[in-house]
């Protein structure tokens, strides 16, 4: 990657400049798949191309946001069904290969200033993406290490656990990068949800239910985001 060099002054969002990224992507969309695949399941690579492609944010709309991370997450489905990945590296993929891509998208929406694709916010999360959220309660639900010690409400309130515990736990360093980059108000203005789970939840295990519950609703359940979901024979359309 290098620095985008094209801006245009009168763009609240989204620097065309994008577009050229994009498309060096997408060029090397297949070779990307077909490196991660045995020689004997190489006829999938162009149909995992299309999950990569759609990974990344959109060229036309210079934009991100969950349906582009829903297309990731199938990605990573999708090798799994093919036994490239397994469940014993469960907790890698999410926590380490989920977490990759996630540097990589934040790196993109910073310097290319991407739109936020339909939610501007609107779940008082983070107006890019949601796993991190889900996936992020789920690893301190499990109680490795001392997630004891990371209350659902020190997450938002001590300034410490972000400092110290950001590049430990998911969720924390979720929250941190959402302060980070929302300047304008106070968490409770610019992330209301946020500070309404710190404050009204008590477990890590109902934060991670009520998260998976409104990922299905709100990502899973809605046509203006499913639209753009691409079906194919590793993860076909149950019509039923």
């Amino acid at each position: 990657d290098t620095p985008p060099p094209r801006v245009d002054a009168d763009r609240r969002f989204g620097n065309p400049a994008f577009r050229e990224w994009h498309d060096a992507m997408v060029a090397r969309a297949a070779q990307a798949t077909e490196s991660i695949l045995p020689t004997s399941m190489a006829a999938h690579a162009g149909e995992l191309a299309a999950y990569w492609q759609g990974s990344f944010g959109d060229r036309t709309r210079i934009d991100y946001g969950t349906g582009h991370e829903l297309s990731f997450v199938a990605l990573l489905y999708c090798l799994g069904k093919l036994g490239v990945l397994t469940t014993s590296e469960s907790a890698d993929i999410g926590l380490v290969a989920f977490d990759a891509y996630l540097q990589l998208t934040r790196h993109l929406q910073t310097a290319y200033n991407l739109e936020p694709a339909g939610s501007h916010g609107a779940w008082g999360l983070d107006d890019y993406c949601f796993l991190p959220f889900l996936f992020g309660a789920g690893q301190l639900m499990a109680g490795a290490g001392d997630a004891n010690e990371v209350t659902v409400k020190a997450v938002v309130t001590d300034d410490r656990v972000a400092e110290m515990r950001g590049g430990e736990w998911l969720y924390v360093d979720a929250v941190k990068f959402v302060q980070s980059v929302k300047t304008g108000g106070r968490l409770g203005e610019t992330s209301p949800m946020l500070c309404d789970i710190a404050y009204g939840v008590s477990g890590w295990d109902k934060v991670f239910t009520g998260m998976k519950r409104m990922w299905a609703a709100e990502v899973l359940g809605k046509l203006p985001i499913m639209q753009h979901f691409v079906f194919g024979k590793i993860l076909p359309f149950d019509k039923s």
